[in-house]
C-alpha cells in the first residue's frame, strides 16, 4: 500500500480526530506568526459566515434521510428529551441561583448548559448506524431534539446574559430567527427537495458519508473557534480546567444516562448515541454570540471528550467487523 493510501485510510479512520487538529493548528499557526494577525482575522470573520452554512448544508443532508410520513416518536424518544429538559431546567435555575453572589460558579454554569442544551447532532444517525443503532429512530430524535433547542435556547439565553441594548424579546426573537434559519428551513428544504425534486434527492441520499464529513468541517471550524477562546481566557486557568473537568462529567453522565435509558426500550446503543452525541457546532456559534466568551468552553471541551468516545466506539466496530 502506497503512502498516499495509507494517509487517505488513516483519515478516513480517523477522521474525527483529524478535524479537530486540523482546527486547532490551524488556528495556532495564525496566532502564534504574528504575520498572519491581518489574514487570521480575515479568516476568523468568514468562517464566523461559513460555519452556520456548514451546519445547514449537515442537517440538510441528515433530514433527507428521513421520510417525513414515517415518523414515529417513539417511547424512548420522551424519556431521553425529558431526562434532558430536566438537566436543562436545573443547570439554568443553578445559573440564575448563583447570579451576583458567585459570578465565576455562574460562568462554569452556563458553560455545563452548552453541554446539555445542544441538540443531537447531526452525525449522529451515521455514526450511530455504524456501530449497529437504529439509524431511522436515532435521525427521528435528531429532529425532535433540533424543534427542542431552537426554543430552548432563545427562551433561556436572554435570561443568563441579559443584553443592555436589547429587551428579552427582542433577543429571543433575533436568536430564534437565526437558529430556525438552520434547524427548521433545512428540514424544510430537505422535505421540499424529497417531493420536488426526487432526482437529486436520490443523489444526495447515495452519498452514505456525505452528512459525516460535512460535519467533520463544522468540527475543524469549531475547534479553531474554541482554542480562539481558550487563548482569550488563560487569565483564568483554573476556570478553565474546572470546565473541561466537568464537561468531560457530563459527556460521560449524558453518555451512561441515554445507554441506561435504552436498555429499557431494547435500545442501548442507538439512545445512548442519541442522548450524548451533541451538535456541539451550534451550541458554540450560539454560546459565542448571546453568552460569555468562556461559555464556549464548555461546549469545545465537550467536542474533544465525545469525540474521542465515537472514535473508540468506530475503532471497536471496525475491529468486530459490525462496522456499516
Amino acid at each position: 500500500m502506497s503512502l498516499l493510501n495509507r494517509i487517505l485510510d488513516f483519515v478516513k479512520n480517523w477522521t474525527l480526530p483529524v478535524a479537530i487538529t486540523i482546527g486547532t493548528a490551524a488556528y495556532l499557526l495564525f496566532h502564534l506568526t504574528p504575520s498572519l494577525d491581518a489574514a487570521g482575522d480575515v479568516f476568523y470573520r468568514v468562517f464566523n459566515v461559513v460555519l452556520p452554512v456548514g451546519l445547514f448544508i449537515t442537517l440538510f443532508i441528515s433530514y433527507c434521510k428521513i421520510d417525513f410520513r414515517q415518523i414515529r416518536i417513539a417511547r424512548w424518544h420522551l424519556a431521553v428529551l425529558g431526562a434532558q429538559v430536566l438537566l436543562i431546567g436545573l443547570t439554568t435555575l443553578l445559573a440564575l441561583g448563583l447570579e451576583g453572589s458567585h459570578p465565576q460558579a455562574k460562568l462554569v454554569c452556563e458553560a455545563l448548559l452548552t453541554c446539555f442544551i445542544a441538540p443531537c447532532a447531526t452525525a449522529a444517525p451515521i455514526v450511530t448506524y455504524k456501530i449497529g443503532g437504529d439509524l431511522n429512530s436515532v435521525t427521528t430524535f435528531m429532529l425532535i431534539s433540533c424543534l427542542l433547542a431552537s426554543f430552548a435556547i432563545p427562551a433561556l439565553f436572554p435570561l443568563l446574559e441579559p443584553h443592555a441594548h436589547l429587551s428579552f424579546l427582542s433577543t429571543f426573537g433575533t436568536i430564534i430567527y437565526k437558529i430556525s434559519l438552520i434547524t427548521v428551513l433545512s428540514m424544510f428544504a430537505a422535505w421540499l427537495v424529497r417531493h420536488a425534486a426526487p432526482t437529486f434527492h436520490a443523489a444526495v441520499l447515495r452519498q452514505r458519508n456525505l452528512a459525516y464529513y460535512s460535519w467533520s468541517f463544522c468540527l475543524s471550524i469549531t475547534s479553531g473557534i474554541t482554542v480562539r477562546n481558550l487563548v482569550g481566557c488563560l487569565s483564568q486557568p483554573h476556570m478553565l480546567m474546572v470546565i473541561a473537568l466537568l464537561s468531560l462529567a457530563v459527556c460521560i453522565f449524558q453518555f451512561a444516562l441515554g445507554r441506561l435509558i435504552g436498555r429499557r426500550f431494547g435500545m442501548t446503543v442507538t439512545a445512548g448515541q442519541a442522548m450524548f452525541q451533541k451538535n456541539t457546532g451550534l451550541a458554540i456559534w450560539v454560546a459565542n454570540m448571546y453568552l460569555s466568551p468562556i461559555s464556549t468552553v464548555g461546549a469545545g471541551s465537550y467536542v474533544v471528550w465525545q469525540n474521542l468516545i465515537n472514535s473508540y466506539e468506530l475503532w471497536r466496530s471496525r475491529k468486530d467487523g459490525t462496522d456499516s
